[in-house]
């Protein structure tokens, strides 16, 4: 009998993992993306009916540009990858929220993405955007918001579906679902998920600001300013859930070369 229980189990968790395009990772993924594209779609519309978009054109001409072009990227990496079917789950939409108080960024499954104004004074450029729009872009290509929304609801709720979640207690699944995309959060880009993720994210924004048409090298530029711009004040590396500045511009300088094939 216990034997048969891990057995299903297993299976269980077998048959919930799926692929991280590019790295190649196993990933807990429990949400039927129906269900979180369906969610995505009502909370995106809520944020921008509470939000003030920007006025200023030329802005949103840029952030919608280089948004386009990450996702054309990231569509032309499934698609070499014989990963068609996932292409059709996203209709892109790229906003810029007028917020200068608001350092963030953010995609939604199924490609709702929006950018703070409070962010452009780091970003400087389009290649700066790129580097934040690729990062997004590859947290909602690899689907960390499933595994994170996998993983929050087996903590709050068990094995219990996203929809049964949504039906018995809407508010607190809603608000796993913003914490866990980073809705709202000002404080940098980077607040809801692991230091796995995050390193993923860095390593496949590259690539695909890369195959966009933007220097790679220009990330590295981007994450000091952000870091003078959080002023260093930080936990240690081992309790936080992001990687520290250092480790992160390390890493990313790693990542660098093999972004760079993909440029030239």
């Amino acid at each position: 009998m216990i034997k048969g229980s891990i057995l299903a189990v297993l299976c269980f968790w077998i048959l919930s993992c799926a692929q991280v395009p590019i790295t190649g990772r196993e990933s807990l993924h429990l949400v039927p993306n129906s269900d979180l594209l369906r969610l995505s779609l009502q909370e995106y519309e809520q944020v921008l009916k509470k939000s003030k978009l920007s006025s200023d054109e030329h802005a949103v001409a840029m952030v919608r540009r280089v948004g386009l072009q990450i996702a054309r990227a990231a569509e032309d990496t499934l698609r070499e990858m014989g990963r068609e079917d996932q292409i059709a789950g996203y209709k892109w939409e790229f906003n810029l929220i007028e917020d200068d108080k608001t350092v963030n960024a953010w995609v939604m499954p199924g490609g709702k993405a929006a950018v703070y104004t409070g962010i452009l004074p780091i970003t400087k450029d389009e290649t700066g955007l790129a580097v934040v729009l690729g990062h997004e872009v590859g947290h909602a290509l690899a689907d960390h918001g499933n595994e994170r929304m996998s993983q929050a609801l087996l903590a709050n709720f068990g094995a219990m579906a996203l929809s049964t979640a949504l039906a018995s207690r809407p508010q607190v699944t809603r608000d796993i679902f913003m914490q866990v995309y980073g809705i709202g959060a000002q404080v940098g880009v980077l607040l809801p998920f692991s230091r796995l993720q995050e390193s993923e994210a860095d390593h496949m924004g590259l690539i695909l600001m890369a195959r966009a048409g933007y220097d790679p090298r220009e990330a590295v530029a981007f994450w000091k300013r952000m870091n003078e711009k959080e002023g260093g004040a930080r936990p240690p590396e081992f309790l936080s859930t992001h990687p520290a500045p250092e480790s992160r511009i390390a890493a990313i300088k790693g990542f660098i070369p093999e972004a760079m094939d993909y440029y030239k």
